[in-house]
């Protein structure tokens, strides 16, 4: 039996790895100029009537068209956008994306390695990068992600890929781009799933916190000295010297306060916080020392029964207006299927309180900021690299969001996937248009 299960599992495997994306856009030859489209520059501001070039990847034109003098004989192709709107590439930050195929499948399942401080381990070479996840998310405007490793305290190191390619070598964008360190939780729940339970204070919290502050007092001292060689350390010093940033998953007051303080003591130089549920009670504290927040999924219940219905709604805006460098970034169950939805958690960001443009920066120029790759992503302008896309209708509104073209580096993608696929060919079974 269990030989027959073994079997079973690796054919499944092959399936689920062998079938994947479309193949890769060639390089952009030809240059092309997008004309009187509604572009969202994702830096806040709008062009009702645009015109936008690019060549060679790179953007090289972005103007009002009722003020520039543009000679479109200049350029090999154009498109008429005129009714649709033109948005920067929307990007997913601590994404599981290409790490995890089918959660079932054992050799599909990527996400995490055994051990506990793991700063040397890299997400990047784990990364999947015709995983047919990825195909699901880029028809909503997904075209980047911080690939981003699971499990332990330290769970080892992110890096940005864009999401098209044949490879995680031809994807990667920033290799390297930050380590991750899971806070420990305050409270934990007592009680099995099963049973009636509460809450209680985490009595190992003091412990943890301890067995962290050594763990990088030691890595400080290996990051000032030759004498050895440790892997483990050696991974550690981008945090110190400033390459790197030192991403804090944590959600509670608490855990957010410790956080600043352990950072403040090593002297790191690059923070951000992951989750942050309770960031808006220490905004004082994240803006006085410039720290940026992740914003966990916003489509949640709140944490406790006194606190309002829709805080999660309006915890975007909240911190917004507190003056906090806010992105959004969408792990929860089934993580990895839900990315496509990023842009409607900025749509209900939108609805309680934000102005759309706001909104749409929390998945584009805020979180291109936070990772540090703002100086090539994240807005439309001059010399950034064009990963663009552009859309029948609002992207952040999942009712009239409907990709008509999708460029990566100036590279044009088919915008067809395995559920378009699905869809034709149903739609000829029961004979409907």
């Amino acid at each position: 039996m269990n030989k027959i299960y073994t079997i079973l599992v690796v054919f499944f495997g092959l399936i689920a790895n062998t079938n994947g994306q479309q193949i890769p856009a060639n390089k952009q030859t030809k240059s092309i100029l997008i004309l009187n489209g509604f572009a969202h520059l994702g830096n806040g501001k709008v062009i009702e009537n645009s015109v936008i070039g690019f060549k060679d990847g790179k953007i090289i034109l972005v103007r009002d068209a009722r003020t520039a003098k543009i000679s479109i004989g200049e350029f090999d192709s154009t498109i008429d956008a005129t009714g649709k709107h033109i948005y920067p590439g929307f990007i997913a930050p601590n994404s599981t994306l290409g790490l995890v195929e089918v959660d079932a499948i054992k050799s599909s399942d990527d996400e995490r390695e055994i051990g506990d401080m793991n700063p040397h381990i890299r997400s990047i070479i784990a990364f999947t990068a015709d995983s047919k996840v990825i195909e699901t998310a880029r028809p909503n405007g997904i075209l980047m992600a911080q690939i981003t490793p699971r499990g332990g305290t330290i769970s080892g190191t992110s890096s940005i890929v864009q999401l098209d390619a044949w490879n995680w070598k031809d994807a990667v964008l920033k290799e390297n781009d930050g380590i991750h360190l899971n806070f420990p939780p305050t409270m934990k729940r007592t009680g099995w799933w099963a049973e009636p339970g509460g809450m209680e204070a985490n009595k190992e919290y003091t412990k943890k916190i301890e067995e962290i502050n050594l763990f990088f007092d030691n890595s400080r001292t290996y990051a000032a000295s030759t004498s050895e060689h440790n892997l483990i350390f050696q991974a550690m010093k981008g945090i110190f010297d400033g390459t790197q940033t030192l991403f804090i998953h944590a959600q509670e007051e608490k855990q957010i306060i410790d956080a600043v303080q352990l950072v403040k003591k090593f002297g790191i130089k690059k923070m951000v916080i992951v989750g942050g549920y309770d960031a808006h009670k220490t905004a004082d504290l994240l803006k006085e020392n410039g720290i940026g927040v992740l914003l966990r999924n916003v489509h949640d219940m709140p944490n406790s029964a006194d606190e309002d219905i829709d805080l999660p709604f309006k915890m975007a805006r909240i911190l917004v207006n507190k003056g906090i460098l806010v992105g959004l970034e969408n792990s929860s169950d089934k993580e990895r299927m839900q990315t496509r939805n990023l842009p409607f958690l900025a749509g209900t960001c939108a609805a309680y309180g934000l102005d759309k443009e706001q909104a749409l920066q929390l998945i584009s120029s805020n979180t291109a900021k936070i990772l540090g790759i703002a100086d090539f992503c994240g807005t439309l302008e001059q010399g950034k690299d064009a990963t663009l896309f552009i859309s029948e209708g609002d992207a952040l509104d999942m009712r009239t969001n409907q990709l008509t073209e999708i460029f990566i580096q100036g590279r044009k993608l088919n915008l067809e996937t395995h559920q378009t696929k699905l869809n034709t060919k149903y739609k000829v079974k029961y004979n409907q248009k």
